[in-house]
């Protein structure tokens, strides 16, 4: 998700576009920096095939800026553009148009059944039940209001099953699109559209974790669901984040959210009117920071940002409502 300096393109691995990842799969990316190193690369891609400049990307620098030097992948995958944001907003308006609302006014509460897969390689990653329910414990706080300036949410998370998988090719090294992702959800993939398939396994380019976006499960439903590192859950190994908030905040993509930084600082920002705008993601916890004209500081704290786990603590009755909104046109 962003920064100011900028890295030329290289030739890209898997598509030639980040928004032709997100037409093809809908899907969201949090980049994490390797295991014990501070040192952060800052960097912002230019998606030329679509036309858009580096303000116009998101998530494109946000992969630099949770990397050390020297270790980021050549652009974020699931980097929205402003055209495929609109695209997916006029999508929703129209699925709510169909339900006869202009938006959901009272979410009822509503209880998500999780999946939980956790990948290993013998010993390695085998995450034991105390740590799956750990992950489910913090969610419910995150998504409950828990947490300075929180809002709650109507959504509850109940593990229903946890499974173990013990299989080095799915473990070890996967990416977006990968042949190994495609084939562990494949195998192991339960549920509707409102079940919530959570996976855990050690990820290739130092990424933290992805997530399908609710609208591409129309046509993709074998791929929805969200894959973390297991060294993020709360107690891991990931320094800085390890506690939890990346599913928090991949979660957040799964019911419909976007980025605080999306589109920079252009209307309409991440479609919520009140989270402020922000010119690229945020590292650390830089309080105080304000890249944007216009009122508020930037959303820091937000869990759709890319600070650490520390500093993330809140969503917004914006967010909430639009969770509710797209949970009514996608998942329920």
């Amino acid at each position: 998700m962003r920064r100011t300096a900028r890295v030329r393109s290289r030739a890209p691995r898997l598509f030639p576009c980040a928004a032709a990842l997100v037409a093809a799969a809908g899907l969201s990316q949090f980049a994490a920096p390797a295991a014990h190193r501070a040192a952060v690369a800052p960097a912002v891609e230019r998606c030329a095939d679509d036309g858009v400049g580096p303000d116009d990307v998101v998530g494109a620098g946000g992969v630099a800026a949770r990397l050390p030097a020297g270790s980021r992948p050549d652009r974020d995958p699931n980097a929205v553009s402003p055209r495929q944001a609109r695209a997916m907003q006029a999508d929703l308006a129209q699925r709510l148009a169909e339900l006869g609302v202009g938006r959901v006014r009272s979410a009822a509460p509503t209880t998500i059944p999780v999946y939980f897969h956790v990948i290993h390689d013998g010993d390695e990653g085998r995450l034991d039940a105390a740590a799956v329910a750990g992950q489910i414990d913090h969610l419910n706080e995150s998504y409950g209001g828990q947490g300075e300036g929180n809002v709650p949410s109507p959504f509850h998370f109940e593990l229903v099953g946890t499974d173990w998988s013990d299989n080095a090719s799915w473990y070890t090294g996967m990416t977006p699109g990968s042949s190994a992702e495609q084939a562990m959800k494949t195998a192991l993939r339960k549920g509707d559209q409102g079940t919530l398939n959570l996976y855990t396994a050690r990820l290739g380019d130092s990424l933290l974790g992805w997530s399908t976006f609710p609208n591409a499960y129309r046509t993709h439903p074998t791929d929805d669901g969200v894959v973390v590192l297991d060294a993020s859950l709360p107690g891991g190994s990931a320094v800085h984040y390890d506690e939890g908030d990346t599913a928090t905040h991949e979660i957040g993509h799964w019911l419909g959210l976007f980025h605080t930084f999306q589109n920079g600082c252009r209307a309409p920002g991440d479609y919520v009117e009140d989270t402020p705008a922000e010119r690229t993601a945020a590292s650390g916890c830089p309080e105080g920071r304000d890249t944007c004209p216009g009122p508020g500081l930037d959303p820091i704290h937000n869990f759709m940002d890319y600070s650490y786990d520390s500093c993330m603590t809140r969503f917004t009755p914006g967010q909430v409502q639009r969770m509710a909104n797209i949970w009514a046109a996608y998942r329920s």
